[in-house]
């Protein structure tokens, strides 16, 4: 019920601010709005402003909305109000009114930002948990406990990092831009004050295949979380866990000899089991309220995409520790525009990674896992959920800015071939544009459908 109740108020929050921000540059230019409607389909509910005469409504299908200004293409417009019509405005004002519903989106996400960075939020400590081996982060000379103070692409201007999430996020960025990244880290110790050694090391990202921007990604750079105690969590009932006697609560020390270090290194070594052939029972050491322990358990293989991997359909790993991360008024709007900035171009850049090919078209999402996200972000807190809101907001006003027909990106494409040519697309190229570029947007809808989908079912 929260998954259905956070997705339906996000695409809500968003249709919306969209279609105001056509609506309040018409009416500001002059232009008449006939109608306004969030969702298609069967009318839910309505009313006409006496004012304006403009009819605000609500459709059955919230999956989009739009705003019908008065326009001599679509009908007879009286000469007494043609002023008014949407056709007879100046390319400047039309590509106003166009453009306003994108950037209507750009400016939700900055606020959303603000509300974030003010208020504070609770996010995960930036202590490194034990790199994978063979991975980018082993090879660089990570060995688990470092607390990030400092990330960058270039020495000479690193910028603090305050959160896991912080770090994640330079991650992401260097790794896609396919550039190194220096972090700048404390090592591990059993203190940690002003005076501690500071060290920085260089991750080359550059190496990684970024066609996939998922977990793979991340187990290739080395970190999927940050550091977390080897503890058992909710165990499955019928599971390898729950039939080795393992409990919630129980702390693992060592499997087969080797001592775990942390959850990152114990969900690693149970992952890997499922290569093996025939499975073995591992021997796992524990630690019960105090109490030593030995427990053969013998992790279940299981096929992911073709990959055979191990689980013992089991919770793994502690809660991580925590940060609040609160900025100034400044700082906050300085951080929020520039987050939006970063995230509008990396859209831009994945988009056109996976135009090129040197993307997957997996990378493409439906509303299937839109509204999981949604649901997930709910459930964590609302700081999240707004962050969700902020990132699903800028993809909206970027896609809704590339110039395929029936987008709002398209149409700008028309005024930019009308303010070069003097004059307007033709009517027959019109419609040849329009098709092609809805025929441009059903293939991506089903691409991202079929994604979900196959996501489900995997």
């Amino acid at each position: 019920m929260l998954t259905i109740a956070a997705f339906i108020f996000a695409i809500a929050i968003l249709i919306t601010v969209h279609e105001w921000g056509h609506y309040r540059m018409a009416v500001a230019s002059g232009v008449k709005v006939l109608r306004f409607s969030i969702g298609f389909g069967p009318r839910l509910w309505g009313k006409t402003s006496a004012r304006t005469g403009t009819e605000f409504v609500l459709c059955a299908l919230p999956l989009g909305g739009y705003v019908k200004m008065l326009d001599g293409r679509e009908g007879p417009v009286d000469p007494a109000e043609s002023h008014r019509a949407f056709n007879t405005q100046s390319l400047r004002t039309r590509s106003a009114i166009v453009a306003a519903g994108p950037i209507a989106n750009l400016v939700l996400a900055i606020l959303l930002y603000c509300v974030v960075y003010w208020s504070g939020s609770t996010q995960l400590d930036a202590v490194l948990s034990r790199p994978l081996a063979g991975s980018v982060a082993a090879q660089a000379g990570f060995t688990g406990g470092e607390r990030v103070l400092a990330a960058g692409t270039d020495a000479g201007a690193l910028e603090p990092v305050r959160s896991f999430e912080d770090f994640r996020w330079w991650l992401t960025q260097a790794a896609l831009a396919k550039n190194s990244l220096i972090v700048e880290h404390r090592e591990p110790g059993p203190t940690q004050t002003a005076v501690d050694t500071v060290l920085r090391k260089t991750l080359k990202l550059e190496t990684l295949d970024t066609r996939f921007a998922d977990a793979s990604l991340f187990r290739a750079i080395g970190w999927q979380g940050p550091l977390s105690a080897p503890q058992i969590g909710e165990v499955m009932p019928d599971g390898a866990a729950a039939e080795a006697g393992l409990q919630a609560g129980d702390l693992v020390i060592s499997v087969d000899g080797v001592v775990m270090a942390d959850a990152a290194q114990l969900r690693e070594l149970i992952r890997t089991a499922g290569e093996q052939e025939p499975m073995a029972a591992q021997r796992w050491q524990l630690d019960r309220g105090g109490r030593q322990l030995l427990l053969p358990v013998t992790p279940r293989r299981e096929l992911v995409e073709g990959v055979a991997i191990g689980r013992v359909n089991a919770m793994v790993g502690a809660k991580p520790a925590t940060v609040v991360v609160r900025y100034g008024v400044w700082e906050g709007f300085t951080r929020s525009l520039a987050r939006t900035w970063e995230v509008s171009l990396l859209t831009l850049k994945m988009m056109g990674k996976m135009v090129l090919g040197e993307a997957s078209l997996k990378n493409l999402s439906g509303p299937l896992t839109i509204a999981d996200y949604a649901g997930k972000s709910a459930a964590v807190g609302w700081s999240q959920y707004l962050v969700f809101l902020a990132l699903i907001s800028i993809s909206l006003g970027v896609l809704n800015l590339l110039p395929i027909p029936v987008l709002d990106g398209g149409h700008l494409m028309y005024y930019l071939w009308e303010s070069l040519t003097g004059r307007p697309v033709s009517d027959a190229w019109m419609g040849y544009l329009q098709r092609a570029g809805l025929g441009v947007l059903l293939a991506m809808m089903s691409i991202a459908v079929f994604n979900d989908v196959a996501q489900l079912l995997s």
